[in-house]
């Protein structure tokens, strides 16, 4: 397995384009399914997670083709999809294959999609998506690792409901959204999730001819309609590779400019790295990060967006991990979200758990060390560490990385980091 060498030490300084959002062409990914028309996507990164969902949908039938001359264009048609099917093979690597339960279920009646997989970093539970899908008059029984999902003997639509959610679920939140756009009748979503992906992917559907009202809030209308129409679109900019990019400039020191970054995506993390001593400044498609010297610790809590996205924790902490003073971490969302902190230790990092709760007592600098990433965002956090530790770190087990981040190193070298990626 591939494998990043890091020699810490270096400043960062210059500018990197900010690629689309994994988390908001994945879902846009499935929302071609909804249609028999062309669907064009631009903007689309370069993920291993892009490749599995791309891989996925060409298996039921779908033409999905990547521009030669422009990569980030990708052309969809479902028109001929004659394979309803998520197969446990294709979608093992990846939790948002059940993106696919929805639009399958509301075009053709039917949908087999296997559970999902991908970082263990804790349960993410389908029951929701069954439940909501079940509200709108589906048949969903889970079969020897399977949803097996059909409309009754009869129905030829879903129907619009009310539904609303124990709990606050991006994916279900998408599920929903993209199946009442061809449901009968009027969908009310409650407690939805308010992420800007989840934004981003009703103004794709809203192009595609779908009636939506009040995405970006707690409560989402649809009103559905009989037929979906091809569109283009371009997938908004990756808010959590920003904000990993304004840490590793906070923890490393530098001045860098993010083409494409969107500030109003990401206010609490920029409120805390600003209370942390950075100067962050942001106008139309870019932001702004000067930093120097060793930052003043920040503690903060996770939570539902507009809250700090759990998808920064570990790399905020990486910065918490050098900067002045002690800080708390509470971790609210996943359950095993702190398999990161063993490695930071090993670097030299002082953090105690307890539940969750992680305590973090800065340190002057950390030393390198062999590393092994365990998931998509500790991955990033322990490269952060390495680009501030003293000697040669070595992060192991980069696959993780390669499913959420375009050319990661490549975009660290172009600003000054001593980072190279070792083939297997």
């Amino acid at each position: 397995m591939d494998k990043l060498r890091i020699k810490g030490g270096k400043r960062l300084a210059g500018t990197v384009d900010i690629s689309g959002a994994k988390n908001a062409a994945l879902p846009e990914l499935c929302a071609a399914l909804l249609t028999a028309e062309t669907v064009t996507l631009q903007n689309v990164p370069g993920l291993q997670d892009v490749t599995t969902m791309l891989k996925l949908i060409r298996n039921m039938g779908v033409g999905a083709e990547r521009s030669a001359t422009d990569p980030g264009t990708v052309t969809l048609h479902a028109g001929s999809l004659d394979s309803p099917e998520a197969p446990y093979d294709r979608v093992k690597p990846m939790r948002a294959s059940v993106l696919a339960l929805g639009p399958l279920l509301a075009r053709f009646g039917k949908a087999t999609v296997s559970l999902p997989g991908g970082c263990a970093i804790g349960s993410r539970p389908v029951d929701q998506h069954i439940k909501g899908l079940q509200a709108m008059g589906a048949e969903i029984h889970v079969e020897h690792g399977y949803m097996l999902a059909s409309l009754p003997a009869g129905q030829k639509r879903l129907k619009g409901a009310n539904i609303t959610t124990d709990m606050v679920t991006v994916t279900g939140t998408e599920n929903f959204l993209m199946a009442a756009t061809l449901a009968e009748g009027e969908t009310i979503l409650e407690n939805a999730a308010q992420e800007p992906e989840i934004g981003d992917l009703a103004e794709m559907l809203i192009k595609m001819g779908a009636r939506i009202e009040g995405h970006g809030s707690r409560r989402i209308r649809i009103q559905g309609v009989e037929r979906l129409h091809g569109c283009t679109h371009q997938v908004v900019a990756d808010r959590i590779e920003t904000g990993t990019f304004l840490c590793a400039v906070a923890a490393a020191g530098g001045d860098v400019v993010l083409r494409n970054g969107r500030a109003d995506h990401l206010e609490a993390v920029i409120e805390k790295l600003r209370e942390a001593g950075a100067t962050v400044t942001a106008g139309e498609g870019f932001i702004r990060i000067q930093a120097s010297g060793r930052m003043k610790a920040q503690s903060f809590r996770t939570t539902e967006y507009p809250g700090f996205p759990t998808d920064m924790q570990a790399q905020f902490m990486a910065l918490n991990a050098i900067a002045q003073g002690t800080s708390t971490v509470t971790e609210t969302i996943f359950e095993n979200r702190f398999m990161h902190v063993d490695e930071m230790v090993r670097l030299g990092a002082k953090i105690q758990i307890e539940g969750k709760v992680s305590v973090i007592e800065g340190v002057e600098r950390l030393s390198g060390a062999t590393v092994m990433a365990t998931d998509l965002r500790a991955s990033a956090s322990l490269v952060i560490a390495g680009l501030i530790a003293s000697g040669e770190t070595l992060v192991e087990r980069i696959y993780h990385l390669d499913r959420g981040y375009d050319q990661m190193e490549a975009k660290l070298r172009g600003i000054g980091a001593d980072i190279e990626r070792l083939k297997a």
